[in-house]
């Protein structure tokens, strides 16, 4: 049944693929081929094979039921889990509220004897390290958490993330069924925990099930935004996955619940051959480990129907760019382990979409710098060839042409389009903030998304390039703060994008007028770039789209316990904080006084 789908799957991509690619050469080669057009239509090809293969994976979320799996309880099984939130030189107050309020939550329900939290800290910075400490020692305190919280600081961090979790599981995995692996943004649901624990328990065979992390507690514009798309767009996609994952699943590296000693025996990372970008330590390591554990025979599968998985996002673009570029270079990476022995057909085929995930925004670059370069480059037109006694005029061909810019147009907006009328005329619309907020929302979302989808292009082309020309990414902390961005930051990280869409407006002008209003809508946003990202990265204006009910989501309208508790376990934390300090203070300055002696 599932090779059905998928090859059915695979042949619909293929086959909208062909019909873009076919209209395009009758259009582009009216008037003869050239080597020109070989490559446009090669880089087509690709391009629309992507964009059909995102369609095609979100037509099967719309039709999917995502009815929960069923599961079997098994009696008198007693399973321990240890909860690890990985840390690197993050804001140590904002992880250990959240870790405050899971450890509160799983207790309020008497869930709490199964589970033990692990801070494993990777932070370099002393800092930090001295802030997690304190901060730590305060959860211990207030929580009474002795015996079921712990943390401890790595000095070298070989390995970076997949090395911080390999150093807990063959220090301390032996202890414990399964670990719930987060990120240092994670927030979960106990309830969600307990439930995923219970269908860990009920499959033997399940090595690894990923939860569908949504996006909460962003201000600014472009992360109020990407917090709107992925709880109103990012289920349904979920479902997609689920319906064509079989028993080889994503594994997304934080969220999710994995068996420990099948991860033990089976997900050790070796280093590539050669130097980073593409040796080394594999950055991009959860896809690979999904990998791993099914061509070791376990099952791995997203349940999008587990609710209450939360994350944050970054903030701005830029430090949206400096994540993703991190991310580029570890999906590029996988390019070396798409051969590798026993990897089943899915999860190869899922190692190769991480890749095009990048690739991608090169391809389309590279297309449109061709197709402009085409009218440039183009010989004058010769209306009397030498084998025809008649003059030969071009045929137009401006209903393929207009065919095909329509096909694009639906593969790219049709099913954000589908999912948004459905959620605004059925129930799931009250959790929006009613029809009209949904609509406008969903609109609103994807005039900003098409706006900045030539400054998100430029970013991963400029990634992509970066790491072929072999420049290292490393492992930068992400910055999540919600601070202002000004405008000299945002031009010194964007100027360049300026200058290339100030060319591309200059040569399209003089070489080529007839194609301006083709160009503007990616040139303007590169020639303002910088206003954009410095725009999208302002809390106020995120706060006044807020005040308009634009982009609402349930976890504003109506926040769960969990997410409330986060919150005041952060105001807790910070005036425990700044009562110690205080005290420190007034200890450090206290006057001497002299020995009355």
């Amino acid at each position: 049944m599932i090779t059905a789908q998928r090859l059915l799957f695979a042949l619909a991509s293929v086959v909208l693929a062909a019909i873009a690619a076919s209209l395009f050469f009758i259009v582009v080669t009216v008037n003869g081929v050239t080597y020109l057009h070989i490559v446009q239509i090669s880089l087509l090809v690709l391009c629309c094979l992507w964009l059909a293969w995102g369609f095609n994976m979100a037509l099967a979320g719309i039709m999917s039921s995502g009815a929960p799996p069923r599961r079997r309880a098994l009696p008198g099984h007693v399973s321990r889990t240890a909860i690890l939130v990985p840390v690197y030189n993050e804001d140590a107050e904002a992880v250990l509220a959240r870790v405050g309020a899971m450890y509160e939550g799983l207790r309020s329900i008497g869930g709490l004897d199964a589970f033990d939290f692990y801070i494993l800290s990777d932070s370099t910075r002393a800092e930090n390290v001295a802030a997690e400490r304190r901060g730590v020692d305060m959860l211990l305190s207030e929580l009474g958490a002795a015996g079921r919280l712990y943390y401890r600081n790595r000095e070298k961090n070989v390995g970076r993330k997949a090395g911080n979790i390999a150093d807990f599981v063959t220090t301390s995995g032996g202890a414990y069924d399964y670990m719930l692996v987060l990120d240092a943004d994670s927030l979960m649901r106990p309830e969600t925990m307990v439930e995923m624990v219970a269908r860990m328990d009920g499959d033997p065979e399940l090595g690894l099930l990923q939860t569908q992390p949504l996006i909460i507690g962003r201000r600014t514009l472009f992360g109020r935004a990407l917090q709107f798309s992925a709880a109103l767009f990012s289920p349904v996609f979920s479902r997609g996955i689920a319906v064509l994952q079989g028993r080889e699943g994503p594994f997304w590296g934080h969220n999710a619940i994995l068996r420990v000693r099948a991860f033990a025996a089976s997900c050790g990372l070796p280093d590539l051959h050669g130097r980073p970008p593409f040796g080394g330590h594999i950055l991009s390591h959860d896809s690979v480990e999904a990998a791993l554990l099914a061509r070791a025979g376990y099952k791995v599968q997203v349940d999008p129907d587990l609710e209450g998985s939360y994350e944050e996002a970054p903030a701005n673009i830029i430090e949206y760019a400096k994540r993703d570029r991190r991310w580029c270079q570890g999906n590029l990476q996988h390019g070396k382990l798409l051969a590798a022995p026993g990897l089943k057909l899915w999860s190869r085929v899922s190692l190769a979409s991480g890749i095009m995930a990048y690739a991608a925004s090169p391809i389309w670059l590279m297309f449109l710098i061709v197709s402009l370069l085409d009218p440039i480059l183009a010989p004058e037109p010769n209306y009397f060839p030498a084998d025809s006694l008649f003059p030969v005029f071009p045929r137009p061909e401006t209903g393929k042409a207009l065919l095909l810019l329509f096909g694009i147009f639906v593969l790219l907006l049709l099913p954000k389009t589908l999912i948004a009328v459905g959620s605004a005329f059925t129930a799931r619309r009250r959790r929006f903030g009613g029809t009209l907020a949904v609509l406008a929302g969903a609109t609103a979302e994807l005039v900003m998304t098409s706006i900045l989808a030539p400054v998100m292009m430029m970013f991963q082309s400029k990634a992509v390039a970066e790491i072929l020309i072999g420049a290292d990414a490393g492992w930068p902390s992400t910055e999540r703060a919600d601070g202002s961005l000004p405008l000299d930051a945002a031009f010194k990280a964007s100027w360049w994008m300026v200058l290339a869409g100030g060319l591309v407006l200059f040569a399209t002008i003089n070489y080529a007028p007839s194609l301006v209003l083709w160009t503007l809508p990616i040139a303007l946003p590169l020639v303002a770039a910088p206003v954009l990202i410095s725009a999208t990265g302002n809390p106020a204006l995120g706060d006044w789209v807020r005040r308009q009910r634009l982009f609402e989501t349930p976890f504003e309208s109506d926040p769960e316990p969990v997410i409330r508790s986060y919150a005041l376990w952060q105001e807790r934390l910070a005036r425990l904080s700044a009562g110690a300090d205080l005290e420190k203070a007034t200890v450090s300055v206290a006057p001497v006084l002299p020995d009355p002696a």
